[in-house]
């Protein structure tokens, strides 16, 4: 079973897997994303493990720092950011059911937050049909990334 906890210290080691250079384009690896919070001045970002049967195998941050507004002008709304699955168990789903119960945590732990959004590089077809499948919508914006432009997705709350 999937679900979705806030980031424990206990959890780096799992969490700590290797992503190849392919995926390093897309996305920072949970240390990385954890070293970025910690140099932020606001208490804005949250680190949150993705667990299957209790055991860490992704990781990903809800940031409602000002970072946002880069796709939104929405307040209330919170950017998935660093997402990655750890390696060995990638392609069995976990991603997008992990992405699918964003919704219900972010409802259930952020109670004025009424929308998600997240940048996809558009080299990354793989996760960007994987935010499609779970119900986030692409309406034509872009930006342009670290690694090229990005498609600008949302789900509204």
């Amino acid at each position: 079973m999937i679900r979705l906890a806030f980031f424990k210290e206990e959890e780096l080691a799992k969490v700590s897997y290797s992503l190849d250079e392919n995926q390093l384009r897309f996305t920072a690896t949970a240390e990385q994303a954890l070293e970025n919070i910690k140099k932020r001045a606001d208490n804005d970002a949250f680190p949150i493990t993705i667990l299957e049967d209790d055991i860490p195998v992704g990781f990903f941050v809800l940031d409602f720092g000002k970072d946002k507004f880069e796709l939104t002008d929405n307040e209330n709304a919170v950017l998935v950011r660093s997402l990655s699955v750890n390696p060995e168990i990638q392609g069995k789903g976990v991603g997008k059911i992990a992405m699918m119960q964003v919704d219900d945590f972010v409802k259930k732990n952020f109670k004025d937050c009424n929308e998600i959004v997240l940048a996809v590089n558009q080299q990354n077809d793989l996760a960007y049909h994987i935010y499609l499948k779970a119900g986030y919508i692409y309406d034509g914006k872009t930006r342009m990334g670290r690694s090229g432009p990005q498609y600008l997705m949302y789900k509204k709350l």
